[in-house]
């Protein structure tokens, strides 16, 4: 049995107008490097046996407090970066919607077999995703693993990983909050979803 805490990222300076950052390296904002240290001090009492993140900076130095309060060495593994925008990387919705807006409307119906043009198709992301926590999980057999990375890849992951079909990520889970925890337990091949989006403030109390 292996507890998986999924973390999105601390705010970065894209978040105050939306924009759609995947593979670029977007600086955290001031509340960004706040929601690390909260994160931090979550993590110093939450019993963790490894830290892991995305190679973007705002993954690692998300992570990087937490790793230092609780005496870890943070891992990085590529296949934790963030879906590849294509050509919507950088844009706000209604800048896709004057560039390429039938594309745009494409994608709002279906996110996964029209996804945004020139990107990652979401399935390959969610199964690189998966074969990550995978190799953790034969790692950590009795572990309880932080994970940092971004909020399109953990919502692919969450749904491959419960069996939610990947084309509802957006309905099912519309947002993930910078630096709230959402917990799923990985036991005898099957995923359950612990909880989602809770507030970093305190550890969770022990799940039998």
């Amino acid at each position: 049995m292996t507890d998986f805490i999924l973390v999105r990222h601390g705010e970065t300076v894209w978040h105050a107008e939306n924009r759609y950052a995947g593979r670029t390296d977007v600086p955290l904002t001031e509340r960004g490097r706040e929601q690390a240290a909260t994160l931090a001090r979550w993590a110093a009492t939450a019993q963790l046996t490894a830290i892991w993140s995305s190679p973007l900076s705002r993954a690692r130095l998300t992570a990087a407090p937490a790793a230092d309060a609780c005496g870890l060495t943070p891992r990085v593994d590529e296949r934790l970066y963030e879906v590849d925008f294509g050509e919507g990387e950088g844009l706000t919705r209604d800048e896709m919607g004057r560039r390429f807006p039938q594309r745009l409307a494409e994608f709002l119906d279906d996110p996964v077999e029209r996804h945004l043009p020139g990107g990652e198709h979401p399935r390959r992301a969610a199964e690189r995703a998966a074969a990550c926590l995978a190799d953790i999980a034969r790692e950590q057999p009795a572990g309880r693993v932080l994970l940092v990375a971004h909020s399109t890849l953990v919502r692919v992951l969450l749904c491959h990983q419960l069996g939610i079909p990947l084309a509802d990520y957006r309905r099912v889970f519309p947002q993930l909050h910078n630096g709230a925890l959402t917990e799923i337990r990985i036991e005898g091949g099957h995923t359950a979803l612990l909880r989602l989006n809770a507030p970093a403030m305190a550890p969770a109390p022990a799940l039998h």
